[in-house]
């Protein structure tokens, strides 16, 4: 049985595993040289552990992509580390190990390459929109994204620093719109699970979201958003513990398979 291990860890506990020489309480180890360096077989088979660093909207998509290249390679173990990418980022200038980035907006990979932590130049492998997410049933009758400037409805947004939140600032600017959110999230998925709650009336996420969500939530989709289409870079990272399980990685999810994949998931071709 293949091992999987899918952790979304925080920026003290990544960076914990810098500072011991990487070692965690998991059954894989994010930083540790024996698990995590590159390494094929005889036959040419990607080993050790690969690691990933992706933005929460990847969640479903790249687990996907990982269990197959798992599949492929069974003496490999992909983990991820899914969160808002200024988060991921920030954990990697700060020094966390990691061997690909997979960044929800170009703005967060420019803070990567600006540190010269990118093996090469960075790929646009594929696009999302905004959508309005609402409880089953819409109890709160929301129409539009003019209903985030209602005070009566409860209302969810990303914070401005996640790629989520500072598009979601832009279809506002765009509109007109002055928004009155009563939470900023973390990242998407969080900003979603209001919603999935019903602890909000309405939040604004991304379009995959809505959709890897299913029956748990309704889409309203708007405009607007087409103004504000988000690109997501990807990257091997320049220190990457496992280059060969890297470059695997990405050429994974920029082949047919990879890109019918994020088709299949509501991303868009780049």
């Amino acid at each position: 049985m293949l091992l999987r291990t899918r952790l979304a860890l925080t920026t003290a506990a990544v960076l914990a595993l810098t500072s011991c020489g990487g070692s965690s309480t998991g059954s894989t180890s994010a930083g540790s040289s024996s698990a995590g360096s590159s390494s094929a077989s005889a036959g040419g088979d990607l080993s050790g552990t690969l690691t990933v660093f992706a933005a929460a909207s990847l969640t479903e998509v790249f687990g996907e992509l990982g269990d197959q290249l798992e599949a492929e390679n069974p003496d490999l173990t992909v983990q991820f580390n899914f969160a808002g990418s200024s988060a991921l980022a920030t954990q990697l200038t700060e020094g966390a190990p990691a061997d690909v980035f997979a960044s929800a907006n170009e703005q967060q990979m420019t803070v990567v390459t600006d540190a010269a932590l990118a093996e090469g130049t960075p790929t646009v492998f594929t696009e999302n929109v905004l959508e309005i997410a609402v409880p089953p049933g819409n109890p709160g009758d929301v129409i539009g994204l003019a209903d985030f400037a209602d005070p009566d409805l409860t209302l969810a947004v990303c914070a401005a620093a996640v790629p989520c939140g500072a598009a979601a600032q832009a279809v506002f600017a765009d509109a007109g719109i002055t928004p009155v959110p009563d939470t900023e999230e973390e990242d998407v998925k969080a900003a979603l699970t209001k919603v999935q709650l019903g602890e909000v009336d309405a939040a604004l996420v991304y379009a995959t979201d809505v959709q890897a969500a299913g029956d748990a939530v309704e889409g309203i989709e708007f405009p607007e958003a087409e103004q504000e289409v988000n690109s997501y870079p990807i990257a091997v990272l320049a220190a990457a513990p496992n280059a060969d399980a890297a470059q695997a990685f990405v050429d994974l999810v920029r082949s047919d398979t990879g890109q019918q994949a994020l088709e299949a998931a509501g991303f868009r071709s780049p």
